[in-house]
């Protein structure tokens, strides 16, 4: 198993996600009308300190959800895309809204339709429930498995290895908090 040095986590400059399976246990719940994923609230407020800390946030599925609609509008996410093309171009049209080059990228990931995207960005990242295929590549494999905390488990690594925690700890003490910008 891949482990990720501290130097590799300060190097993220973007923390970008599948949904299904990463952000949500892989379990879709329908109705007919109504489509229900469960999301992690920790791995939420992970996204959000990041954003605290100047890390831009995005969610890169290839399947329309209002459910993933809905969270990420909540959490405030930067980027959503959910669209059936492939991810790549996803992920390169991100990088170029927001000036950055693919090696500033963090990408993590469950399933094989991620390798493309895995194999260009600078710190891939694979949950612990992901296939082979993505653990081989990933330079970090994440003890949660996905929809269980994984993701919170990454925002935190990045966190500290820019060496914002007694920041965050600070201004979380105080009786405003984050206020929402």
């Amino acid at each position: 198993m891949q482990k990720a040095t501290a130097a590799q986590f300060k190097c993220v400059k973007i923390f970008l996600t599948d949904v299904d399976g990463v952000l949500t246990n892989a379990t879709v719940f329908m109705n007919g009308s109504n489509e229900y994923k469960q999301f992690n609230v920790q791995d939420g407020m992970g996204l959000r300190l990041l954003q605290h800390i100047g890390i831009p946030v995005g969610w890169v599925s290839n399947r329309k959800s209002d459910a993933t609609t809905a969270r990420a509008k909540e959490l405030k996410v930067d980027y959503l895309w959910q669209k059936s093309k492939p991810k790549v171009a996803a992920v390169d049209s991100i990088l170029k809204k927001a000036k950055l080059d693919w090696k500033d990228a963090c990408f993590m990931s469950d399933d094989i339709n991620d390798l493309a995207v895995l194999d260009r960005v600078g710190m891939p990242i694979a949950v612990a429930n992901a296939r082979r295929e993505i653990k081989k590549i990933a330079k970090y494999v994440t003890i949660n498995e996905g929809g269980q905390g994984a993701v919170r488990e990454i925002c935190d690594k990045i966190i500290t290895a820019y060496g914002k925690w007694p920041t965050i700890i600070e201004k979380l003490k105080c009786p405003d908090g984050y206020r929402e910008q």
